[in-house]
C-alpha cells in the first residue's frame, strides 16, 4: 500500500483487479492491524500477521525482550511457550538465540503465529522455531529448559472478545500456570490489576509501565526469579529503564505536612507497594493515610514519578473552587483525584473554564482532610 492511500482507495483497486471480496475484507483488516502494531513493534510490524484480539493482548517488543534476557541468562536453551497467540514473545525468544516450541489451541491463531515465527519475520532465526496446536495444558515438555505463559484473559474469538474476572477461566487457567512452577523455570505474564493475594510468595512478581501506561504483571519463578527479590517496579521511558526491587512490600512512610511540591508515583511503584521505597529516595512523606501521593520540600528528580509544584491551596467545595479558577483566567485544566468521589470529566463541564491560562487540579485528602491543590507539571 503507497504511503497516503486509503483503505477505501486500496479496496476499490484490488476489487478492480478481481480479487474476491472476502480477500479484500482480509486484506484491509491486516493493514488497518499493521498500523496499529507499529506502536509496540515499531517497524517489525510489517512482516507480521495479526488477529484483533491478538494484538490486543501481545506484548510491546521492548517488554518482550526483556522476557527473553531472563530466559538466556537462566540458560534455558529451549522455552515452552504455551498458549503463544500470534506469537510476539516467541519472536522475541528467538531473536535472543533460544529454542522455541509454541503452543496454540485456536488453528486460526497458530496459522498467524507460524507466519511470525517463519523467515519472513525472523530470518536465520525461525529454524529455531516450531508451531504445535494443541492444549497448553497437555503438552509434553521433555526436553524443555523453561517454559513461558500469558494466558488468554478473554473469552475465545479473534474480535470484539470480553474480559475474563476468574483467573481459573484463563486459557491456560492460573492454577496450571502456577502449579507448572514446581517442575520447571516459568514465567507467567498476567494483568496489571491482577489480585495481590494470588501470588506465591516464593515468586518475583515485576509490574511494568511504559511511558507512563502501566501495561502488566510479570510473575517469576525458580531462577528466573532474581535472588532477595519479590516486588519490583520497572519504568520504560523510551530507550531507558529504571528499576525500584526489595525482598517484600515496602512500609510506608509517615504523613506529613504538606510541602512545596508533590510526587505521583508511576502506576507500577503503587502496584508493587513500594511507595515507601521511593519516598526514601525523594525525602518525601505520605500527603494522607492511605492515598498514593507524596509531598516533599525539594524537587529532586526521579522517572518513578511526575513531580508538580504547588502554587496554591484552594477551597474544596466546588462553587468556590468555580470562583478561583475563574479568577485565575485557567481554560485548561489537568483534574487528578485520590480519596476523592468526583468524576474528573463531568466536574470538568460544570467548571465552565475559560481563560488562557492552564493548570493541575489535585482534588485528595491532606492529613485526611479533603482538599483542592492547585499545581503545575515538573
Amino acid at each position: 500500500m503507497q504511503q497516503g492511500a486509503t483503505s477505501l482507495a486500496l479496496g476499490t483497486r484490488l476489487r478492480a483487479d478481481g480479487v474476491a471480496g472476502d480477500e479484500v475484507a482480509a486484506l484491509l483488516s491486516q493493514v488497518d492491524l499493521r498500523r496499529k502494531a507499529r506502536l509496540k513493534f515499531g517497524g517489525a510490524a510489517a512482516n507480521m500477521l495479526f488477529t484483533q484480539a491478538g494484538l490486543e493482548q501481545a506484548s510491546r517488543i521492548a517488554v518482550s525482550n526483556l522476557h527473553a534476557e531472563r530466559f538466556a541468562r537462566a540458560e534455558c536453551n529451549v522455552v515452552a511457550d504455551l498458549g503463544c497467540g500470534i506469537g510476539s514473545e516467541s519472536m522475541a525468544f528467538a531473536r535472543a538465540g533460544l529454542g522455541v516450541r509454541a503452543v496454540e489451541l485456536d488453528p486460526f491463531t497458530a496459522r498467524v503465529a507460524a507466519h511470525n515465527l517463519g523467515p519472513a519475520a525472523l530470518g536465520e532465526a525461525a529454524s529455531q522455531t516450531e508451531v504445535l496446536v494443541g492444549d497448553a495444558q497437555q503438552t509434553s515438555l521433555l526436553g524443555v529448559g523453561g517454559a513461558f505463559l500469558d494466558p488468554a484473559r478473554r473469552t475465545s474469538g479473534h474480535r470484539n472478545t470480553k474480559r475474563l474476572a476468574n483467573p481459573d477461566d484463563y486459557s491456560p487457567s492460573l492454577t496450571f500456570a502456577f502449579g507448572l512452577a514446581e517442575q520447571l523455570p516459568t514465567g507467567v505474564k498476567l494483568g496489571p490489576g491482577l489480585d495481590r493475594e494470588l501470588l506465591p510468595p516464593e515468586a518475583e512478581a515485576q509490574w511494568v509501565s511504559i511511558d507512563g501506561q502501566l501495561v502488566e504483571t510479570g510473575v517469576w519463578f525458580g531462577p528466573l526469579a532474581r535472588p532477595g527479590v519479590t516486588r519490583s517496579a520497572l519504568v520504560l521511558r523510551g530507550a531507558d529503564a529504571h528499576e525500584l526491587h526489595a525482598s517484600a512490600d515496602a512500609d510506608d512512610v509517615d504523613v506529613r505536612g504538606l510541602g512545596e511540591y508533590l510526587h505521583e508515583p508511576d502506576g507500577s511503584v503503587i502496584r508493587a507497594r513500594l511507595i515507601g521505597l521511593l519516598a526514601e529516595q525523594l525525602s518525601a512523606g505520605m500527603l494522607s493515610d492511605g492515598i498514593a501521593y507524596l509531598t516533599s520540600d525539594s524537587a529532586v528528580s526521579t522517572p518513578f514519578a511526575q513531580t508538580f509544584r504547588i502554587t496554591e491551596q484552594l477551597p474544596s467545595s466546588e462553587k468556590q473552587l468555580k470562583r478561583a479558577l475563574a479568577e485565575r483566567g485557567i481554560g485548561t485544566l489537568e483534574i487528578k483525584k485520590r480519596g476523592a468521589d468526583v468524576d474528573p470529566a463531568e466536574l470538568r463541564k460544570r467548571l465552565r473554564l475559560r481563560g488562557p491560562n492552564s493548570a493541575t487540579l489535585f482534588l485528595t485528602r491532606v492529613a485526611g482532610k479533603h482538599t483542592a491543590l492547585l499545581a503545575e507539571r515538573l
